[in-house]
């Protein structure tokens, strides 16, 4: 598990490819301090794991559908990525529950100055999953961990303070390019559970069709449920 407060930018050394699959070398400092094979390192907020190292990189494995997920296939030699490992036990949980399973993509659609903070308004590739989403929640983009300002049908948008701005790779980010999106794992859990209600009263096959015709939690399911 990360928290999304992104420890240094790494460089990508170097890239091998066989169709989707991928090992990725990346030059990093601040987190070859402790570094073991077999640890999970988020790498623009994908979890991936260490399979070799050095004195100065780590080679990590980048399976097909992390390949298909993610914009890690997009990477070229000589960028600049986010990195975290994983959270230690004794570690003060600053950011929110981040697993570095991405969702999906998004592309930045507009970058804009407001004081000492600049506002990112990002479209989901899937725009479905911004039910995932709400003002003031948590969102994760290139593995960090960031506050929700806006949501609507088809975009959502975060403001960056100077110093995640500094210390990350959005500080490169402009209209056009693509970010990585995990929505908050807790809203997901709850929409799978309710979800298995609606299977238990309506069959499996049903469950779906429940859920849609549902529309929601409501305080009619709350008492059906014994709440």
């Amino acid at each position: 598990m990360f928290t999304g407060l992104i420890e240094e930018m790494g460089t990508m050394r170097r890239i091998d490819r066989q169709g989707q699959a991928m090992v990725l070398t990346v030059a990093a400092k601040r987190i070859l301090e402790d570094v073991a094979i077999g640890d999970s390192i988020a790498v623009n907020g994908v979890c991936l794991t260490v399979v070799a190292y050095d004195e100065a990189s780590i080679q990590l494995d980048v399976m097909p559908e992390t390949f298909r997920q993610t914009n890690l296939r997009r990477l070229h030699i000589g960028d600049r990525v986010n990195l975290e490992r994983a959270m230690a036990g004794k570690s003060r949980f600053g950011g929110h529950i981040v697993q570095g399973h991405v969702d999906g993509t998004g592309t930045v659609t507009a970058r804009k100055p407001e004081e000492n903070a600049v506002v990112f308004t990002i479209a989901p590739d899937d725009p479905g999953l911004l039910r995932y989403v709400i003002p003031r929640g948590s969102i994760t983009l290139d593995g960090i961990s960031l506050t929700v300002i806006r949501v609507t049908e088809t975009q959502l948008a975060v403001s960056i303070i100077p110093h995640t701005l500094a210390q990350t790779i959005l500080q490169t980010k402009q209209p056009g390019d693509t970010v990585n999106i995990e929505y908050d794992v807790l809203g997901k859990y709850v929409e799978r559970l309710l979800g298995f209600g609606a299977g238990e009263r309506a069959g499996a096959a049903g469950a779906d069709a429940a859920r849609s015709a549902r529309g929601g939690l409501t305080a009619q399911f709350l008492a059906d449920n014994g709440f």
